[in-house]
């Protein structure tokens, strides 16, 4: 790993801390002032709705601008979402933060895979640098959860006061103004310029071609994965009575599994098959998540936190080495900003539609159902495959 890259995998990981923590304790602000489940999942669908309308724009503007501008404007709306949380801790508020701060992520990583992934030369050097940075929203997963979750039972007369979601909210704005510091020694690549006479095409137009479109869907499958677990976690935690720091801790145990992984696999890329990584990933999570509500304690659902972060932390690094290979370079900028956009747009109606399962059914049932759908759809994962050529047939 280079030094550049060591960089912008530590300003990542800042920014994306701050909108990781800001998840982690908005909702548990919001439960504790009585709003119910269905309310949080519409606060947690925020945090994506943001990245559903300014994904496209803004891998459209990363091609054409490259990182830093990108990255800067990111620090600004980053900061301030956070500040007002901190301010202003009401729901209204919150809602605005889980915007800005989601908003604000999603722009950064779309500039930073864009940049990490023109730098790389070959299938094996895009799985490499890939996987290294795919480790950044690991550890920044654990840090803002866990550190917000410290802040939120520690600072104030008592636990899950007011002043330690203020504590937590104001640790979540300083985080950003790392990243850009970290970005700022960083060169811009050249723009790449379209081939003379090529026919300008719409971004959709990607979604025609049937490699693309598996990916896309793949790629939702497993987010709406990780939405899951970030919705329940907080909601069966607090049903159980378990601690901020422990649920904090839950969610770290996951982001920790994932990063470990993901450092594993820059060394054993050379042996890896981006699509059977990806099968064997959804169908482990579907198990999962058949396991997963009958843990009874914080301990149980901990290991199951680590197990399923193991899984799913394989899938971005050869979800993106995918998806660089199938596009055209000076389009690479406006694929990341469609798939951003479908993800996003997934994350913005599944945790509507888990608070709303969980009211009727359940939480095990949200586990359940969405296990279900995952095994099915790993189909779609052995269909990436690449064809292998026929043999000739001699008489």
């Amino acid at each position: 790993m280079t030094p550049e890259l060591a960089r912008l995998i530590l300003a990542q990981i800042c920014l994306h801390a701050c909108m990781a923590g800001t998840r982690m304790a908005a909702p548990l602000l919001a439960l504790r002032e009585g709003y119910s489940p269905a309310a949080v999942g519409v606060l947690l669908a925020l945090f994506a709705l943001t990245q559903v309308f300014l994904s496209l724009p803004a891998g459209r503007f990363a091609d054409r601008h490259g990182l830093k501008r990108p990255m800067g404007l990111s620090v600004a709306a980053a900061v301030a979402g956070a500040g007002l949380a901190v301010a202003f801790p009401v729901f209204p508020v919150l809602c605005l933060a889980a915007l800005l701060t989601g908003g604000a992520t999603g722009a950064a990583v779309i500039s930073l895979q864009r940049h990490v992934g023109r730098a790389a030369e070959g299938a094996l050097q895009l799985r490499k640098v890939f996987s290294w940075l795919s480790i950044g929203p690991a550890l920044s997963n654990f840090i803002g959860p866990f550190a917000a979750g410290l802040l939120i039972d520690h600072v104030g007369a008592t636990p899950n006061s007011t002043e330690g979601y203020r504590a937590a909210f104001f640790l979540m704005a300083v985080l950003p103004l790392a990243s850009w510091f970290l970005v700022r020694p960083t060169r811009d690549l050249p723009p790449v310029v379209a081939t003379l006479g090529a026919v300008p095409s719409s971004a959709w137009g990607l979604l025609r071609e049937p490699g693309f479109r598996r990916l896309m869907l793949v790629n939702w499958f497993l987010s709406s994965c990780w939405d899951v677990h970030t919705f329940v976690v907080p909601v069966l935690g607090f049903e159980k009575g378990i601690s901020a720091s422990v649920i904090g801790t839950i969610l770290g145990a996951f982001a920790i599994a994932a990063a470990a992984i993901r450092m594993v696999m820059p060394a054993l890329a050379a042996h890896l098959r981006e699509w059977l990584v990806i099968v064997c990933a959804m169908v482990t999570t579907a198990v999962l998540f058949g396991i997963y509500p009958l843990m009874g304690t914080a301990l149980g659902m901990g290991v199951c936190s680590v197990l399923l972060g193991f899984a799913l932390g394989t899938v971005q690094p050869m979800v993106m080495s995918m998806l660089h290979q199938m596009t055209p370079e000076h389009r690479h900028g406006e694929a990341l900003g469609l798939r951003m956009m479908v993800i996003s747009a997934a994350s913005v109606v599944m945790p509507v539609v888990f608070g709303t399962l969980g009211a009727v059914i359940g939480i095990a049932g949200v586990f359940w159902a969405t296990g279900a759908v995952v095994g099915a759809g790993s189909r779609a994962a052995w269909l990436l495959r690449p064809e292998q050529p026929k043999a000739d047939k001699t008489s």
